[in-house]
């Protein structure tokens, strides 16, 4: 699905990477869609649950221990992304090696890595809907749909 054309006379290569960042940032965006409602709920696993359930607040809260932390833990998952990706046979976003033990062949497996790109995909969307709630008009959680 390229209504835009941007794929258009790329290499192989470079569609690769395309589906390797939009594997990466779908997965991300699911993850920050189900983060801001645990936030919003008034769930803070650390600093005594003292943040704000308000997620742009919290963040701004947050000392600089805790950035460090989210920082170094990004770090560290992105240095051993790149590790994984120099391995022989590497596909695009397959940080666990599932590749090795299932192909494309298998009509499940197929089904689930187009399950995994459309809800990454409505995840990058729905987060900038919820980012943009909160920033225009200061709804967040299960404010949103409150009148």
């Amino acid at each position: 699905f390229d209504p835009l054309g941007l794929s258009a006379g790329k290499s192989d290569e470079i569609m690769m990477l395309y589906r390797e960042a939009e594997l990466k940032h779908g997965r991300v965006a699911m993850a920050a869609c189900l983060g801001w409602y645990i936030t919003a709920a008034g769930v803070h696993p650390a600093f005594n649950s003292s943040l704000s359930s308000d997620p742009l607040e919290a963040a701004k809260q947050l000392p600089t221990v805790g950035w460090l932390q989210f920082v170094l833990g990004c770090g560290a998952i992105e240095w051993l992304a790149q590790q994984i990706k120099d391995r022989p046979g590497y596909v695009p976003g397959d940080i666990l090696g599932a590749s090795y033990w299932v192909d494309d062949s298998d009509e499940g497996w197929v089904d689930y890595q187009n399950k995994e790109i459309n809800n990454g995909r409505l995840a990058m969307l729905a987060f900038m809907g919820i980012l943009y709630q909160d920033l225009a008009f200061g709804n967040y959680g299960d404010q949103i749909f409150r009148n």
